[in-house]
C-alpha cells in the first residue's frame, strides 16, 4: 500500500499532481483511481477575499495518518494521496486533493469519500474567511457530522 500524505502552504497544481499520481503508483491489477479536490469557495451573495487554514502540524498529520490507514483496512484500495494546504488561500485555489487508487471504482470511489468524510471533520484544521464584513471563523457543519457518521 502506498500511502502519501502533504501538508502544505504552496498552491498546487491539481492536474499535475494526479497524472504523478497515476504514473507512480499505477501498476499491475490497478483498474481505478478517483480524484477529488476542493477549492475555496466565494459565496456570490457573501463574497470572501480570502480563507486562512489554521492547523497543529503534527497532530493533523497524525490524524490524517488514522485516516488512511483505516480507509486501506475498509477497502481494496492500492494507493492514498492526500495533499492538505494550510495558511491563506484566495477563492477558486485548491485546498485538498484525494486520489485513490485501486482494482475497481466502487472501492476507489468510497475510499476517497471516506477520507474526505473524515478530514472534514476529525482533522484539525481550522477555517478563518475574510470578507467586506471583516474576519470570522466558520463554524462546523451538521451535514458534515452526518456524511461522517455514516461510516460508522
Amino acid at each position: 500500500m502506498d500511502i502519501r500524505i502533504r501538508l502544505q502552504q504552496e498552491i498546487f497544481d491539481p492536474g499535475e499532481e494526479s497524472n504523478r499520481f497515476l504514473k507512480e503508483t499505477a501498476t499491475v491489477g490497478a483498474g481505478a483511481t478517483v480524484t477529488f479536490t476542493g477549492l475555496v469557495r466565494s459565496d456570490p451573495d457573501n463574497p470572501i477575499h480570502s480563507l486562512t487554514l489554521e492547523h497543529y502540524p503534527a497532530l493533523a498529520r497524525a490524524q490524517l495518518d488514522d485516516i488512511t490507514r483505516e480507509a486501506s483496512t475498509r477497502f481494496p484500495l492500492m494507493a492514498i494521496t492526500i495533499i492538505h494546504r494550510f495558511g491563506e488561500m484566495l477563492p477558486g485555489e485548491p485546498i485538498v486533493q484525494v486520489m485513490t487508487l485501486s482494482p475497481h471504482r466502487q472501492a476507489a470511489f468510497e475510499g476517497a469519500q471516506f477520507i474526505m468524510d473524515f478530514l472534514k471533520t476529525d482533522a484539525p484544521f481550522w477555517k478563518k474567511e475574510k470578507g467586506n464584513d471583516g474576519e470570522s471563523w466558520v463554524d462546523a457543519k451538521a451535514c458534515d457530522d452526518r456524511a461522517r457518521d455514516r461510516w460508522r
